[in-house]
């Protein structure tokens, strides 16, 4: 691993993934003979995450004292950072069946196949509200991450796990990577600052805007998209990868960007999930994040800024990876560029302003949106799709 690059989170890559051909199939054999668990789907995209490394240095579901660490501090039982728990919840039925210290096999949310064992270590009771309010500051309902929450089992369990299988994503999608494959793509290029841009949304001039100021004071950038699952009106992941290909092949320099895919499952965590990503990035040797308006957001339960405002709480050390804090940025016709509002002199008449959710409801209402919103070859693509639904 290069000394170049910023180390991983906890000063270790640790993928739980059996790559062993035999070691797996062996794995396999054994954990058909156990009592099984069915993950949701947020559960096996963690587990895939932390098949990959990515969610380093996590060696599978948390326990009591790491969770209420997490949930109260944001930070693990040895005091490292980390914003939202990742574990395992069952019903108490299921809970009872299973002993303490004996393994299980966790079944794939979609179909029975054996995705991983898991060595119950621990068993424990704990308050959704707490969760909801601590992590995604609000216990209202309509929030999709706290929804999840407290339509869950009310028992974790606890536990490091062994991965057979990353699912379907490296079929699905030629950019899915690994931590270790992105960091030795950085070295093989010669890069030492690496940009990371988070997104769920296909790349508006905005997004085109922040990611190249990022290009201006790092090596390259990582366009790295979200394709686990996604809350209701979003635009599908297939979908967005077009628009992702058709955007780096007309406007960004191949030299200076990568394009790569990671298979976590949104939060809409806000501030806290702003943090998680930070903490991937950096597994993913990224030296900065891109933190813009909103990061992570979902309705009105965030401060525009609430994001870039969390790392300013954070204790020297905690992290490697450098937010860019990047202002709110728009199309100004007086300008007549993309401008943010460090940079412009011209009032709100001259404005227009981008986002994703504006660009999804023009879109809907059958509205072609203007060049100064999106780049052509994108809009196209997602007036395609949105005629399809039709």
């Amino acid at each position: 691993m290069s000394n170049n690059l910023v180390p991983a989170h906890g000063g270790v890559l640790k993928p739980l993934l059996i790559n062993n051909e035999t070691e797996r199939e062996q794995a396999i054999r054994s954990a058909s003979e156990l009592i099984s668990v069915k993950l949701s789907s947020k559960e096996e995209s963690d587990l895939i995450m932390l098949a990959t490394g990515a969610f380093s240095p996590l060696d599978g579901f948390l326990g009591q004292a790491d969770y209420e660490g997490v949930v109260k501090e944001m930070r693990l039982s040895n005091g490292l950072l980390w914003p939202i728990p990742i574990t395992l919840a069952v019903s108490e039925s299921i809970a009872n069946s299973i002993k303490t210290g004996t393994r299980i096999a966790l079944i794939a949310s979609e179909n029975d196949s054996v995705l991983a064992s898991m060595l119950v270590n621990e068993k424990f009771s704990y308050d959704k509200k707490i969760e909801a309010q601590n992590v995604y500051c609000t216990t209202d309902s309509d929030h999709p991450g706290v929804d999840k929450i407290f339509s869950q089992g009310s028992i974790y369990l606890g536990g490091p796990v062994e991965v057979f299988s990353e699912g379907e994503y490296p079929e699905i999608y030629e950019e899915f990577a690994r931590p270790a494959e992105t960091r030795a793509l950085f070295e093989e290029k010669g890069w030492s600052t690496v940009a990371a841009f988070q997104t769920r949304n296909p790349i508006h001039r905005s997004h085109e805007y922040l990611t190249k100021v990022a290009l201006e004071v790092c090596d390259g950038v990582l366009i790295h998209p979200v394709v686990g699952k996604l809350k209701t009106g979003d635009i599908p992941a297939d979908i967005r990868m077009k628009c992702y290909r058709a955007i780096l092949d007309n406007y960004y320099r191949p030299e200076n960007t990568v394009l790569k895919v990671y298979p976590m499952e949104m939060r809409y965590g806000g501030p806290r999930e702003a943090i998680l990503h930070a903490i991937i990035r950096q597994n993913f040797g990224c030296s900065h994040m891109i933190i813009g308006r909103d990061h992570a957001g979902v309705g009105d339960y965030y401060g525009p800024f609430d994001a870039q405002q969390i790392f300013d709480k954070l204790e020297p050390g905690d992290l490697h990876l450098k937010p860019l804090k990047l202002d709110w940025t728009f199309w100004c016709n007086k300008c007549e560029a993309v401008v943010s509002t460090k940079t412009c002199p011209h009032g709100k008449e001259e404005h227009l302003m981008i986002s994703g959710t504006k660009l999804r409801d023009m879109l809907a209402n059958g509205e072609r949106p203007p060049v100064e919103f999106s780049r052509p070859e994108v809009i196209d693509i997602l007036i395609d799709y949105y005629s399809s639904l039709e």
